[in-house]
């Protein structure tokens, strides 16, 4: 998978973070606890790992300990990861993190031999169908928990007569093809469970939507803006309408009056 990131796309992770955090599913890591070996460190691979969210936030949820390798092309996020590794489980056990530069999307079973879970976050809705097939068999022998999948349905409050076709445009630039990777957008959980379930693999889905209120102000209106520009570039006839409708959502942000629930899937397998 070959992608190049925007300059700011660290800094968008970043405030993103707390939101993931805040919808990740508790649910699901009360059964990874479950599935894990006792006795032995577990060995944890993380993909599409980015700034190493993922790791910061489930390493001190799950006890004994862990050692993660954090699978990340961008050398600038690998940098950023290593730079705040976590260090210690959640019973104090010490948790140890190496970065490597994977392709993702070409991963096989045997780079993933001595996983004991394997995890990712944000990541799903990137792939196409042919990249969940490969990775969903590299996966397939190991509890795996994605997380912060897009399902392509958003709410908000105040409603607003344009929120139905703006959603209807981003879902479709979401379905893009990009260099010739048709990618899944909102179609990926259905996908994956799809893929895993042909092999047999049983799979938990629970919701993990984003709740963004007044005190997420500043994510809400980043996510916005670039909510807008995905919808435009998909159907650039809205164009004339999105301008008054940025400023209007922006202004209400702003004052604390915005409301949006941005709705996920986390899924378990195996």
């Amino acid at each position: 998978m070959t992608t190049l990131l925007p300059p700011d796309f660290a800094d968008w992770l970043r405030l993103r973070e707390p939101a993931d955090a805040a919808a990740r599913s508790a649910e699901l890591v009360d059964a990874v606890r479950h599935r894990l070996p006792a006795h032995r460190p577990v060995v944890v691979h993380d993909l599409g790992s980015g700034t190493g969210s993922m790791a910061r936030w489930l390493a001190p949820r799950l006890p004994g300990p862990q050692h993660w390798v954090l699978h990340e092309r961008d050398a600038d996020l690998r940098a950023l990861a290593a730079a705040e590794l976590v260090h210690m489980a959640a019973d104090g056990s010490p948790v140890t993190v190496e970065t490597c530069g994977s392709d993702i999307t070409r991963l096989r079973a045997a780079d993933l031999a001595d996983a004991h879970l394997v995890t990712a976050s944000a990541l799903l809705d990137m792939l196409t169908a042919e990249e969940i097939e490969q990775i969903v068999a590299a996966c397939a022998g190991h509890p795996t928990l994605f997380a912060i999948s897009v399902l392509g349905r958003v709410e908000f409050s105040p409603a607003d007569p344009l929120d139905a076709r703006l959603a209807a445009a981003f879902n479709a630039h979401q379905r893009r093809t990009v260099n010739g990777r048709a990618l899944l957008g909102p179609d990926a959980v259905d996908a994956t469970v799809a893929a895993f379930r042909r092999r047999e693999v049983g799979v938990l889905v629970r919701a993990s939507p984003w709740r963004l209120g007044p005190d997420q102000a500043a994510l809400t209106a980043e996510w916005l803006v670039g909510w807008l520009d995905a919808a435009v570039a998909e159907r650039p006839e809205l164009a004339g309408a999105v301008g008054a409708y940025r400023d209007r959502r922006l202004a209400e942000a702003a004052a604390g009056r915005l409301r949006v629930v941005l709705h996920h899937a986390d899924l378990l397998a195996g």
